[in-house]
């Protein structure tokens, strides 16, 4: 984690309540707080149907919660949005696929105005940092699943956004696959020291992963507890047969509540 531990973002009594079409009330999250710091990466932990996603997209300013409040560094979600702090990484990496590579990873700077010289600078970059500067000029279909997921980071990245959100990014990709995009993630964070807000359902990932757990339980959405990793960094995989690691699987599994 980061020196600077300045909280980058606070959560406090998030509660969403959804209409049915049927005019009933839904509670999908109910009194979430939570409190991540600058540099940290974090983990929302849960089964289905416990508002890990919606909680992420409502720090992304995607959804507005029903009650609590929300801070970013100070600034509102929408705030933080507008003035592009975040970068989001979603389940499928959704490449157009009439364009390269290089120019998938450009499309959100040529949103921006950002001019043509720099665009591509900054598109070349971000290859480079994921490891695929050598397929700039490929098209998506000639790409592996892990590999457009890569793309999928690099384009995110390329916005230069203080925060990475990402919802389950890896879910899709075989074992062998996401063992590898573990690794490349943590070296990515490591030299860009992003904060990190990641979703995900699998608890070896999380721990693997994070500096700490929100563990969230369903019916309705809550927080159950936040688990610290205090594993060593930089992470190995033949950490994930140690004792420690094993306990801390354990610790988060053992936290859900009335699963």
């Amino acid at each position: 984690m980061s020196a600077n531990t300045s909280t980058e973002i606070m959560l406090k009594d998030i509660g969403m309540v959804y209409k049915t079409n049927d005019n009933r009330d839904v509670t999908a999250l109910t009194g979430v707080s939570i409190d991540i710091q600058k540099g940290e990466f974090v983990s929302l932990v849960g089964p289905s149907g416990c508002g890990k996603t919606t909680l992420l997209r409502i720090i992304a300013d995607l959804l507005t919660p029903t009650s609590g409040e929300i801070s970013i560094a100070g600034e509102t979600p929408r705030q933080a949005r507008l003035k592009r702090r975040y970068g989001i990484v979603f389940q499928s990496a959704v490449l157009y696929e009439w364009r390269t590579v290089k120019k998938n990873i450009m499309m959100p700077l040529e949103i921006m105005h950002v001019p043509v010289k720099e665009r591509e600078e900054r598109a070349m970059k971000m290859l480079e940092l994921v490891g695929l500067s050598e397929f700039a000029n490929h098209y998506p279909n000639q790409l592996s699943g892990g590999m457009q997921q890569r793309v999928g980071i690099a384009r995110a990245l390329a916005v230069q956004p203080e925060i990475l959100l990402m919802d389950e990014p890896f879910s899709a990709l075989d074992e062998f696959t996401r063992e590898k995009l573990h690794a490349d993630l943590l070296k990515i964070w490591r030299k860009t020291n992003k904060t990190i807000v990641f979703v995900t359902h699998n608890i070896q990932e999380s721990v693997f992963l994070s500096d700490k757990i929100c563990v969230l339980s369903p019916h309705p959405g809550r927080l159950s507890a936040v688990v610290d990793i205090d594993l060593p960094r930089p992470r190995t995989m033949e950490m994930k047969n140690t004792v420690e690691f094993t306990n801390l699987v354990a610790k988060v599994r053992n936290s859900f509540e009335g699963v």
